[in-house]
């Protein structure tokens, strides 16, 4: 199946995260549980049939996946322990990213990466932890949260803009770009109504961007 194979190339069962890491299913659980850790991106709950020589068997097998990001996280978790110091490396590595786009080139005045960032990244660390960016970004990582952040609300301003003259729609095809980098292609079921869909090939096809 199309949707097993993305899976099986994109992402780490939770078995083979468990492999790559050196940790326990409990030791997984655990960091879990005391919010440092995310939950799974994806969760499959798959009914076997098989018929042979033996006759009929049935059996039914979940299966988890993790974004492969998140072994490297899984390694800050095992190295700091204390809730507050892992929660303060995502933070520093959002704001660090943020900066470097804005270093680039890539301007907003919207406050979520500005006056309220501090409040923006904590709605973050929740979708963060839930599994969502393991799920929409290629790493699940603080860098690509912050990239992809960014460029949505660059492109959302801009095509707001009733006509855009060259210099924008160079900031715009800038943005698109980013977000590109930044996101993942998503399941096959999810990618027509997905946020890369409507923002990235749509709006390269509405306003005949390059890649």
């Amino acid at each position: 199946m199309e949707l097993i194979k993305y899976l099986n190339d994109n992402f780490f069962t939770e078995q083979e995260l468990l492999n790559v890491s050196k940790v326990t299913e409990q030791e997984l659980c655990s960091y879990q549980e005391q919010g440092v850790m995310p939950k799974c991106s994806y969760k499959l709950n798959v009914g076997i049939t098989c018929d042979s020589f033996f006759g009929l068997h049935k059996e039914e097998q979940k299966i988890e996946y993790y974004a492969k990001g998140y072994s490297s996280w899984l390694a800050i978790i095992q190295s700091l322990k204390s809730t507050n110091s892992i929660y303060s490396v995502f933070v520093n590595r959002y704001k660090k990213t943020i900066a470097c786009l804005k270093q680039q080139g890539h301007r907003s005045d919207n406050s979520k990466i500005n006056s309220a960032i501090d409040l923006h990244i904590k709605e973050e660390w929740g979708h963060f932890l839930s599994g969502t960016y393991g799920l929409c970004t290629k790493s699940g990582l603080p860098e690509d949260i912050a990239a992809k952040e960014f460029a949505i609300i660059e492109i959302n301003e801009l095509s707001a803009q009733k006509l855009l003259n060259q210099n924008q729609l160079g900031k715009l095809t800038t943005a698109v770009n980013l977000l590109d980098s930044a996101s993942s292609y998503f399941a096959p079921h999810e990618r027509l109504t997905s946020s890369r869909y409507r923002l990235v090939n749509e709006t390269r096809l509405k306003y005949k961007l390059q890649n």
